[in-house]
This record gives structure tokens, C-alpha cells and sequence, in this order.
């Protein structure tokens, strides 16, 4: 492996990044209009931007310059090499706002002060870029607003892809960038738009940046200001889930923004290529396209289990409810107002069809916005609800999980193999739609089911170690694994991150990472062969 074509690479996202922290530093610096430059510049708020602005500009520019001339040797390795250490890097020092906040709030200076925030401050950072949504934070809404829509701009770059971003930037990294395009676009297919791979890109952002301008506009036509409506298109589009407000979505008593969302989640779960082809006029493309279908009816038959569920049966008893785990439980009198005004929410049908809708397709895109507490929910949805966390969105969407192709291919080999144990001799290839696909793909497809669920049954026996509940332990392994946020019990809806152990949450970083980059890209730098 060329080592110093993966520092170029690394050099040019620091780069991108550098930038792009501007825009999150002038709105933490409008904060304080009353306050003289130098006590801006040394707040807490504003001087973890500054700081890391200068690292990452001066670090890029470095390494840009002296190993400019490796910038031509990329092949396979070196491409999947800067996609996964150029997300921790990036990680690293996109997290340091936040870590110096962090720090300064505390006020504990000591190594095991210091190494607390620095865990607290990766986690929600890389829990941005993955477009993940859990979050540490006990309360949202008394974090100064640079620091949140720097937190959800990190959404908004991880969702398409930082990598993505800085091809469409730096054409020259394309030289054989396409191996750090397949290593970052969800989904086991990367179809090119354009001849060169620069002008891909720039048409995925294209796509992007439509779609996040129309979500804007019709939040704002809703109610939200710019900064609100921005924050939540940037959770959206990107499948992420930061909120601005502690009670995410349900804080907006608006159906209008509700189902704003709820379409806007929907579509940020397909594949941007169809939307590409749509806006080129080829109005056909989402009712021919065999995912599409899939996730259309996975979505739809989940919404009328969980109208039919909640209107039929309701919510369970307060004392049913205080069953599921939750680190810190509420006095018996104030949690059963909250199962009252829960109940409240899915009274009627409309509510139960409102409240179904917004959370199935919230969880199926992984996105983990949330209108409910839907841990007071009946059982039978709640393990519904886990399963849908295990389908994700479409291969080539912003969205997490397995992707509904491979769960289909999945199915298919399944169905396959039971009639090859009648018919020995049959010739069956897999098919989606009318393309066969190539055993090679199907190969690849299963073992990466296989790695998935894997890796979350190992993490789920870990997790255990660290949370005192096994609820809590396996879903927010499948929720930080599949990209969601919200989980079940004590990592529930209105709960967080904050309270599990700094080893738990490593292991839930390191899950998140694995899950964006959709565990061959980061399993492949790991060999050692891969660095000689």
C-alpha cells in the first residue's frame, strides 16, 4: 500500500472540512453580538471552532503539499484506506467544538475529566457524520446554536458522503477514486451517472441539495425559522435524526410539519439514482424498480400493522409500561401522566395512522426522529419496529441498515435453496427485477447478512457488560449498527447515551463506523497483508 497516497487523500477531506466549519463558526459567532471580538474568540462556544478550523486547514495544507506527488498511486487499498481513516480523522477533529465545551462545562481538568468529554464529544460527532442520531446530550436546547448546527450539518455531509463531497470538489483525487466511492455509498451497487466519476458526484449532491431545499422551504411555509427548518432537513435528508429540541418532532404540534418529514424520510430512503432519473423525466422509474416496490410494501404493511395495533388495542397499562428499563425512572405520579398523554397521541384512528406512519418510516429510513415514546407501546410493535431497523433503507440512499436489495436477494437465496433440496439439478439464478444477477454478487450479499448479524450478536454480549438490561444492550447495538439513534428500554426515544459506561460507548462508536462504511470497507484495512 502507498501510505503517503493515503495521507493525500486524508489531507483533502481535512481540507473540505476545514471549510465547511466556517459556515457553524459565523452563526456561534452572530450568537454573541454583544460581547467585544476577544471574548467571543475565547469563549467555549466559539474557540473549539476556531481551533479546529486552524488544525484541520494547517494540517491538509501540510500533508496536501508534501505528499502531492503520491496523489497519482490509488488503487483498491489506498482507496479504502482514506474512506475509513479519513472518517476517524475527520471525526477527530470535527469533534473538538464540542470536546472543548465539553471541558469548559465540566470544569473537571483531570485526565479522567478530560478523557470523559473527549468520549462524549467523538461519540456524538461520529454518531453526525454516520448519520446515526444517538446522542449524549440531556438537554438539546440549552447547547449554544453553533454547536447544534454544526451537529446536524454533520449529518447532512455524512448522509451523501464526505468522501463524495470532496470528489465532486477535488477531481483529482478521481483517479481512481472510485474504489473511496464504492467504499462510502450505501448499498452493494455504485452505478456511475456520468463518464467521470467527479461529475457522479456532482450530480448526487445535485439530487441532494433539491431535495434539502425543498424540505427547507416547505418547514419554513410550516412555521420552523431558517435555523430549525435547516437543522431538521439536514436530520432528514440525511436519515440522521438530530433534533434541535428535546422532544425531537413531537415538540411541533403541526400535522403539516409531521408529514413534511414523514415524505421527506420516505424519500431520503430511496435510491438517489431514481430520484435523478425522475427529475430527467423518466416518470416510470419508481413503479419498474424492484427495491423500490419492496420498500414501498415493507413500509405500507408496517403502517397498517401499527394503525391496526394501536387503535384496536391502545397503549398498555402505566404498570405494564414501567416494565421496560430507563436509567433514570420518573416518580410513579409524573410517569403515569406520561402514559396518559402518550395514549392521548393515538386516540382515534387518525392518530394511530398518524403516529404508525411517522415512526415506521422514521425507524425503517433509520432515521430515529421520534413523535412518540413508542417504548410504551405494545409489544408487538415495539419488536416490529426492531426488525424494521434490520431492513434500512435502499442500496444508494442515505439511509442504514442491511438495504432492502440485499434482504431481498437474501430472501430469494433462501427460497432458492429449498427448492434445490427437491430439485438437485435446477439451474435458478437470482433475479431483480429481469437482471440475473451474477453468483459472485449473491456470494458477496450473503456474507455480508452473515457479518451483520455477526457482529451485532458479539457487540450485543459485550454491550452486556456494560448496561445492567439486555434490552438496552442489544437494541442500542442494532441502533448505533444500523444507523437509527433511538432504541428500545433505556436507550428508548426520549432517553440517550449519556448515562453508558466510556467503554460501552467505544464499542458503540466503533459499531457506528462499521455500519456507515458497511463493515467490508473498515474489515479490509484491518488485514495485514492490506498494508504491506
Amino acid at each position: 500500500m502507498h501510505k503517503r497516497t493515503v495521507l493525500y487523500g486524508i489531507a483533502r477531506l481535512l481540507q473540505v472540512m476545514g471549510l465547511v466549519m466556517l459556515i457553524p463558526t459565523v452563526i456561534a459567532w452572530l450568537d454573541y453580538p454583544q460581547l467585544e471580538p476577544m471574548e467571543i474568540l475565547l469563549s467555549p462556544e466559539f474557540s473549539g471552532f476556531w481551533i479546529a478550523i486552524v488544525a484541520a486547514l494547517s494540517m491538509g495544507t501540510l500533508l496536501a503539499v508534501i505528499f502531492r506527488k503520491a496523489r497519482f498511486h490509488q488503487t483498491v487499498r489506498e482507496g479504502f484506506a482514506i474512506v475509513t481513516l479519513g472518517w476517524i480523522v475527520l471525526t477527530f477533529f470535527g469533534c473538538l467544538p464540542f470536546f472543548i465545551y465539553f471541558l469548559e462545562q465540566g470544569g473537571d481538568y483531570s485526565p479522567g475529566g478530560i478523557g470523559y468529554a473527549f468520549t462524549n464529544a467523538f461519540f456524538e460527532i461520529m454518531s453526525g457524520f454516520t448519520t446515526t442520531g444517538a446522542t449524549i446530550l440531556t438537554n438539546i436546547e440549552a447547547i449554544p446554536r453553533g454547536l447544534l448546527f454544526w451537529r446536524s450539518l454533520t449529518h447532512w455531509l455524512g448522509g451523501m458522503g464526505i468522501v463524495t463531497l470532496a470528489l465532486a470538489i477535488f477531481p483529482v483525487l478521481g483517479v481512481s477514486g472510485y474504489h473511496m466511492f464504492k467504499g462510502e455509498v450505501p448499498g452493494p451497487t455504485t452505478e456511475r451517472l456520468q463518464p467521470r466519476l467527479a461529475e457522479t458526484a456532482s450530480v448526487l449532491w445535485g439530487v441532494y441539495i433539491v431535495l434539502s431545499l425543498a424540505e427547507t422551504i416547505l418547514l419554513m411555509l410550516g412555521g420552523l425559522d431558517w435555523f430549525e427548518a435547516l437543522c431538521h432537513t439536514f436530520g432528514t435528508m440525511a436519515t440522521g435524526g438530530f433534533s434541535t429540541r428535546n422532544a425531537s418532532i413531537g415538540y411541533y404540534q403541526s400535522d403539516f410539519v409531521h408529514w413534511v418529514i414523514i415524505v421527506f424520510m420516505f424519500l431520503a430512503g430511496v435510491n438517489f439514482l431514481l430520484h435523478f432519473n425522475f427529475l430527467r423525466g423518466k416518470y416510470r422509474v419508481f413503479a419498474i424498480d424492484r427495491e423500490f416496490r419492496f420498500y414501498a410494501l415493507i413500509i405500507g404493511v408496517a403502517i397498517g400493522i401499527g394503525t391496526l395495533v394501536l387503535y384496536t388495542e391502545g397503549l398498555p397499562s402505566t404498570d405494564v409500561s414501567r416494565l421496560s428499563y430507563r436509567h433514570d425512572p420518573p416518580a410513579a405520579e409524573e410517569f403515569a401522566r406520561h402514559v396518559e398523554r402518550e395514549a392521548d397521541k393515538v386516540a382515534g384512528l387518525y392518530g394511530s395512522f398518524k403516529q404508525a406512519a411517522f415512526q415506521v418510516v422514521s425507524i425503517t429510513t433509520t432515521t430515529g426522529y421520534g413523535t412518540a415514546d413508542f417504548d410504551t407501546w405494545p409489544t408487538t410493535l415495539r419488536l416490529m419496529l426492531i426488525v424494521l431497523m434490520f431492513f434500512g433503507g435502499c442500496a444508494g440512499s442515505t439511509g442504514g441498515g442491511i438495504k432492502m436489495v440485499r434482504v431481498l436477494v437474501i430472501m430469494k437465496a433462501a427460497f432458492r435453496e429449498i427448492i434445490r433440496m427437491a430439485r438437485p439439478r435446477i439451474i435458478r439464478p437470482i433475479k431483480i427485477g429481469r437482471n440475473a444477477l451474477e453468483e459472485d454478487r449473491v456470494s458477496n450479499i450473503v456474507t455480508f447478512f452473515i457479518l451483520f448479524v455477526g457482529l451485532f450478536v458479539v457487540s450485543s454480549l459485550v454491550m452486556t457488560a456494560f448496561v445492567p438490561d439486555l434490552v438496552t444492550a442489544f437494541s442500542a447495538v442494532i441502533a448505533c449498527l444500523a444507523n437509527i439513534g433511538p432504541g428500545l428500554a433505556g436507550v428508548g426515544s426520549i432517553e440517550n447515551y449519556n448515562w453508558i459506561p466510556p467503554g460501552g460507548k467505544w464499542l458503540l462508536i466503533v459499531n457506528m463506523l462499521l455500519g456507515r462504511l458497511e463493515i467490508f470497507t473498515v474489515l479490509i484495512i484491518l488485514r495485514p497483508s492490506v498494508w504491506k
